[in-house]
């Protein structure tokens, strides 16, 4: 069975195979909501996490203009778990200094109500400021004792390289890389990432495992998603990734009933990979949960890395 903690990067800090990100807890769609609501519904999602064994906990300062710390740093003063806990700099065009990082790192821990946090991560590899310019940022803001890791998010295997080497020359280990992986984007893999990722001691973190629900079995043909999804996700596309979705069904049946997505995160995990889905509520966290605590045979990955072959051909 998969590792019940695994070591991020080459740091020494132990973080659960499965983490949960937070961008869904300042995402837009809950403006109509009653704060009490989403207050209700993303705190359970949160404790059945806890619960479950997870440490591991990605926010950022974009999810909601800063609205996801807030919500996250709440729950940790309610806490004594020894949590791990991620957050992110957006390296906007206009910030232009190292000065500019360490600011934004102080709103995020105040934020959070923190004095450190575990990982910081570059959101994206933007100009005009250079990744070595960003990778001597982060490291005084280790010797600060500010943060405890450095990662970035959106790296290519070029970029990821370079802030490896950036990192080094201060002595400290690049511990992640954040981009979207899951079986219906294998980019990570093709593009060598996964592969430069395993040379270098550098973990993966798989946002958008789940594909925004796609991969959780609740959409077909028939019963299609509404809003902005509906373009991307129409009734081609859905027609097109059937065989997939019935290959996760079956896998599951043969694993007691795992659904699809336990099936697809389980999937992330097998290959390396620290998946991060989201979750709006308990029920879609004890989903989440459910892919920790058994493992896919070889057999199985490969056969769903065959089927997810032929939809890129």
């Amino acid at each position: 069975m998969p590792d019940s903690v695994i070591q991020l990067g080459k740091t020494g800090i132990n973080i659960s195979p499965l983490g949960l990100g937070t961008m869904q807890w300042g995402d837009i769609v809950f403006t109509d909501l009653p704060d009490s609501n989403v207050d209700h519904d993303i705190r359970g999602a949160f404790g059945v996490s806890l619960e479950a064994g997870i440490n591991l906990y990605d926010t950022a300062e974009m999810y909601g203009n800063g609205k996801s710390e807030l919500y996250l740093g709440k729950y940790l003063k309610e806490i004594s778990n020894n949590v791990i806990i991620a957050t992110k700099f957006m390296p906007f065009p206009w910030r232009l200094s190292k000065g500019e990082l360490r600011s934004a790192l102080l709103c995020s821990l105040k934020r959070l109500g923190l004095i450190r946090v575990d990982l910081y991560q570059m959101h994206w590899p933007f100009p005009p400021v250079s990744i070595p310019s960003w990778m001597d940022a982060m490291s005084d803001a280790v010797a600060d004792g500010l943060i405890r890791a450095v990662g970035v998010s959106n790296y290519s295997p070029t970029q990821t390289q370079r802030a490896y080497e950036a990192l080094a020359r201060h002595q400290i280990p690049l511990a992640s890389n954040q981009v979207k992986y899951s079986l219906l984007d294998r980019h990570p893999e093709r593009s060598g990432l996964v592969d430069l990722c395993k040379k270098l001691g550098v973990t993966l973190i798989a946002y958008s495992p789940l594909e925004k629900g796609i991969l959780t079995g609740k959409y077909s043909t028939e019963n299609r998603p509404q809003g902005l999804l509906s373009w991307r996700y129409n009734k081609t596309y859905l027609t097109r990734i059937e065989p997939i979705l019935s290959s996760l069904r079956e896998v599951g049946e043969v694993h007691g009933g795992k659904t699809p997505a336990e099936v697809a995160l389980n999937w992330l995990i097998c290959k390396g990979a620290v998946p991060i889905p989201g979750a709006r509520n308990s029920k879609q966290a004890q989903e989440n949960a459910g892919a920790l605590g058994w493992q896919l045979s070889m057999e199985e990955v490969g056969r769903l890395d065959n089927i997810s072959d032929l939809l890129s051909q």
